[in-house]
């Protein structure tokens, strides 16, 4: 594929890659169903129809179209009748995802090569799906590296893994993630909940009725799909569609999920046609905030959830104050996991948090339009009737993950490890105050005017128990921080200038 003038780079490669082995998959799946279905005696009916099959023009390898006939019969013919496949729910699924889909090879001798590669791969193998999957998560990763912006696709497979297991997946109930990327997530708690499905029911309720992901972008879409298909989920549940697109107060019962895990985009801005789906008073355009009410809104009651935060959302006000206030009274936000920087690295450097949380059942209040109009009591009253006025969480732990001693960053050669995780699993059922992990009151993070109004609710708590040595940070960084604090302090001094008027 290097060789093909039309490729540049990775970001071209596996996008022509995946809808390859999408094409050669699916052939293999659907030989497979065909064999079930002859020993029923019924007669099956393909999603992909002939001369479209893989079989009927890729297969043969000696005699099969190549050079220009072969570019022409993709460009001209296969892809435009995929895009335009209807009738059965499984159809559409593959007209969505060829619908953006386009062949970038210019060379059909160079095309009929990797088609000859891929039609050697048996995707009726177990070991070669396992191989192959494993490899097409590498690429997916390599795509990092090479994306720019689109490095958005990827969250370190360490960090996917701490948050599936620690929102304790159980066989039956739903998942989503509603910015599904590449399906890392989706990937992940397959593989969790893989093990506890014992027979043909269950494992058909996993196949078909666990698993959810929305998608916005045409080529993570076709990267998850594929994702997915090679872990062997044989029609994955995602939409492609902006998850934020209908009126928060038009998610429903119906439209809710047990568990909710993923990796929002932060940083970026959503059109204001989207932002006239939210509330008033929390109308934003950063994506953070919107995806963030989207979660709360969308879980069911004693739904479960772990999310990406970006630190901007843990101390920022207005919006964001608000946010936080109705996430602190209607959910049980238990623990905040402080991630060290570099983890995001190299298309951000910007410090992450891991925020998991529960939907308490005891708050009704969260189902009315309503919900974030209601303020918080002043701070006095709220530790001593925090209970009784229906507030769900009272204290939240933290806990700061390091680097590993030696390590300063993170790095394409030395990359984040799971095992590093291993002291917050050791923790997490057993929590007590350490140098790593603290806990603060809700009370305390909240600041409210004289009125009970919530002015600010900073969850940006520092780790009381380890102390900066200053004198020991190179010259720059003891500069900056400097800086910080003393820009710091003049804003709160405005602030203090601005009340005494």
């Amino acid at each position: 594929m290097r060789k093909d003038a039309g490729l540049n780079g990775d970001l071209d490669r596996l996008p022509q890659l995946s809808w390859i082995l999408f094409l050669k998959c699916y052939d293999d799946l659907e030989m497979r169903r065909e064999e079930d279905v002859k020993l029923s005696r019924e007669k099956y009916k393909p999603v992909i129809p002939s001369p479209y099959r893989w079989r009927d023009w890729a297969s043969d390898e000696d005699n099969g179209a190549t050079g220009e006939d072969l570019i022409k019969f993709v460009n001209e013919t296969l892809l435009r009748s995929l895009r335009g496949l209807s009738g059965s729910d499984e159809r559409l699924k593959v007209a969505e995802v060829f619908r953006e889909t386009y062949n970038r090879m210019l060379s059909g001798y160079l095309l009929r090569d990797v088609v000859n590669l891929v039609d050697n791969i048996h995707f009726q193998s177990k070991d070669e799906i396992f191989t192959l999957a494993h490899l097409y998560e590498s690429m997916l990763k390599e795509m990092r590296d090479a994306a720019g912006d689109s490095g958005e696709f990827y969250t370190p497979r360490p960090v996917v893994k701490l948050i599936v297991d620690r929102v304790r997946l159980r066989l039956g109930e739903t998942v989503l993630d509603p910015a599904c990327g590449t399906g890392g997530f989706l990937v992940e708690a397959y593989e969790h909940l893989k093990p506890k499905a014992k027979n043909a029911k269950e494992q058909e309720i996993l196949q078909t009725k666990t698993l959810f992901g929305v998608e916005k972008k045409p080529l993570p879409y076709l990267l998850s799909t594929m994702n997915l298909l090679l872990h062997g989920i044989e029609t994955p549940n995602i939409r492609r569609d902006n998850a934020l697109k209908n009126p928060l107060n038009e998610i429903g019962e119906k439209d809710r999920f047990d568990v909710i895990v993923t990796n929002p985009p932060f940083g970026g801005e959503e059109e204001a046609g989207i932002q006239l789906n939210f509330p008033e008073n929390t109308r934003a355009s950063e994506t953070a905030l919107l995806f963030m009410q989207f979660i709360m809104r969308s879980l069911k009651r004693d739904g479960r959830s772990g999310v990406v935060v970006p630190n901007g959302f843990l101390f920022g006000d207005g919006v964001a104050a608000r946010i936080k206030a109705q996430l602190l009274r209607d959910f049980n936000l238990h623990t905040i996991i402080r991630l060290p920087n570099g983890v995001f690295a190299p298309y951000t450097s910007i410090p992450t948090n891991l925020l998991f949380f529960d939907r308490s059942p005891a708050t009704a209040g969260f189902d009315t339009a309503a919900g974030l109009d209601t303020p918080f009591a002043t701070n006095a009253s709220i530790n001593s009737a925090h209970r009784a006025q229906g507030y769900s969480t009272s204290e939240i732990w933290y806990y700061e993950h390091v680097l590993p001693e030696g390590v300063k960053n993170y790095t394409k050669t030395r990359p984040m490890q799971f095992e590093e995780f291993q002291p917050i699993l050791d923790w997490w059922d057993n929590r007590i105050e350490n140098e790593r992990a603290w806990r603060v009151r809700a009370a305390d993070v909240i600041v409210t005017n004289g009125g009970g109004d919530v002015v600010s609710v900073n969850l940006d708590i520092k780790n009381p128990n380890r102390k900066e040595d200053l004198e020991h940070l190179p010259p720059n960084e003891l500069a900056e921080s400097i800086l910080a604090k003393e820009k710091q302090i003049a804003a709160i001094m405005e602030e203090i200038k601005g009340l005494l008027k």
